[in-house]
């Protein structure tokens, strides 16, 4: 079964939903899954250096400081929900997350979905700036990476603008939000749904594999 992940790695609602994905398919197990990572850049206008991180958000809500706190203690509650750790207190700067899609394209099949895991949790839990090469090499390295290669590769801009296309294509498919998942090139789920939203979604692609291959 393939499933395709559109996601962006500064998205929190992103991490809750992939991991109900991935607490469905814990449950589920009926066949072999590949998981296809895709880029869905939700400002590419921040620059390398970031923006400061609170005063970044309210303008792009365009709500006040004490509206600000209420939406983190929302989504941290829906991510404790999850199991799902978002600290909000710790993340400084709001970045640009080019790179680290760049880094998840590069990690070998194997890591790949570790990989993302610890771009994640490097941005959510520990407050980095994913936007960094530093941060991101040193991601990759704990994964058996090539460290001077990886700094290579993650300085290519043509393969930097080429995620930058990608993520755009994104939108006249009708994909305009994420996270968005499509399994099986059929069935589509919109936003972090629930871990039985997930399930009855696997159990509906493969009863329409299955349809395919009778008829």
């Amino acid at each position: 079964m393939l499933i395709d992940i559109f996601h962006d790695t500064v998205c929190p609602w992103c991490k809750i939903g992939t991991k109900h994905l991935f607490d469905a398919l814990a449950q589920w197990q009926k066949q072999e899954v590949d998981i296809r990572w895709h880029p869905f850049i939700l400002d590419n206008t921040v620059p390398a250096d970031g923006y400061e991180f609170r005063s970044f958000m309210q303008n792009r809500k365009g709500i006040k400081a004490k509206e600000l706190q209420y939406l983190f203690d929302s989504t941290q509650y829906a991510g404790k929900a999850a199991g799902v750790k978002l600290d909000f207190e710790k993340i400084r700067l709001a970045v640009n997350t080019k790179l680290s899609h760049r880094l998840i394209t590069l990690a070998p099949a194997k890591v790949k979905n570790n990989v993302v895991e610890a771009i994640y949790k490097a941005y959510f839990e520990d407050g980095l700036n994913i936007g960094d090469i530093d941060v991101l090499i040193a991601i990759g390295r704990a994964y058996q990476m090539d460290s001077r290669e990886l700094r290579l590769q993650l300085s290519d801009d043509a393969a930097i603008k080429a995620f930058v296309v990608e993520s755009i294509f994104a939108y006249p498919n009708g994909i305009n939000s994420v996270p968005f998942f499509i399994i099986n090139n059929k069935v589509k789920i919109n936003g972090s749904q629930s871990v039985e939203t997930f399930l009855e979604a696997l159990n509906r692609a493969a009863l329409l594999e299955i349809s395919a291959k009778i008829w």
